[in-house]
């Protein structure tokens, strides 16, 4: 009795013609819902409903010329839709979240039958943002080898989401993931690379319908810290550092040395006195004798 009627039910509802549809768009595109119908006939009648009140948006007499759209319950399809008059098919554009639900199509004529679509909306994805926690920075050393590997860590996020997942990938990998079904909401990623990976990382948020995709510059973001350094990178500064000491009090000892001699220099220089030379004139002509106005004369004495 009761698989008569199940094949009861079957051959109604295929008589009847019910389908059902799932439909996905994202927010502030356009979607058509179509009839599955080339032309709907003369004397057909067709009526699309939304919602669970199954609020009537769009009425279609073909034979009466009647082609009508109406903005449904608060308004939220006001001029957002167009009615196909040939097929009967329904688009609604610019949609929005508000608009998310059921449409039921009702064609009534020679023969009845009904079309569901489920529409589900998708807020449109934005491109995740990578950034690195510069005041978080751990080291991993392998119990074979005395030096140590730096990591860096990023984080991933995503703002005013919702029925999305974010995920990082290594490669084609993936690495981690979280989902989030609820709408509005904030949601971010940690990861932990080396700062010497040469791997390709990429954080990618998507939905059932779109992706979207930021790609990991380890380069760019993996910068900020520094690691303790080897023993011979150790050596190699103090043995650097001990040279610029050396030189810098050579140069220093010369420099006293060359500054010693010239103030010496210069102190000898000071202690010389310089004098101008003194001359007399000499008077070098021989007396002249007066001449005597008189003149005595003795006699000679002859012996």
């Amino acid at each position: 009795m009761f698989h008569m009627f199940v094949f009861f039910c079957l051959c109604w509802c295929r008589q009847i013609g019910v389908f059902g549809e799932s439909v996905s768009v994202t927010e502030g595109d356009s979607v058509t819902l179509h009839t599955g119908v080339t032309e709907i006939r003369e004397d057909d009648d067709s009526l699309w409903k939304f919602g669970a009140e199954k609020s009537q948006i769009a009425k279609m007499k073909k034979n009466k010329q009647i082609f009508s759209t109406y903005d449904g319950p608060d308004g939220r399809f006001r001029d957002r839709l167009k009615l196909d008059n040939q097929t009967g098919s329904l688009t609604i554009t610019n949609i929005t979240m508000k608009h998310d639900g059921v449409y039921q199509l009702e064609i009534a004529g020679a023969k009845k039958s009904s079309k569901t679509f489920s529409v589900s909306v998708y807020a449109r994805l934005s491109v995740p943002v990578i950034s690195s926690n510069s005041s978080q920075c751990s080291s991993s050393s392998s119990s074979s080898s005395s030096s140590s590997q730096q990591n860096c860590s990023l984080l991933c996020s995503v703002v005013n989401v919702g029925h999305v997942t974010l995920s990082w990938y290594k490669g084609n990998s993936l690495l981690s993931s979280i989902s989030v079904s609820d709408l509005s909401i904030s949601l971010s990623l940690p990861l932990e690379v080396e700062y010497q990976d040469k791997n390709t990382y990429s954080c990618v948020l998507n939905n059932p319908i779109s992706n979207q995709t930021r790609h990991l510059d380890i380069s760019q973001l993996c910068h900020t810290c520094s690691g303790p350094p080897d023993s011979v990178s150790l050596i190699s500064l103090i043995s650097a550092g001990s040279l610029l000491i050396i030189a810098a009090v050579g140069i220093f000892w010369i420099y006293r040395k060359y500054r010693k001699t010239d103030q010496e220099v210069e102190t000898s220089t000071e202690e010389v006195i310089y004098t101008e030379p003194t001359f007399n004139k000499t008077n070098t002509e021989e007396p002249k004798v007066k001449e005597e106005s008189h003149v005595e004369y003795a006699p000679i004495m002859m012996r």
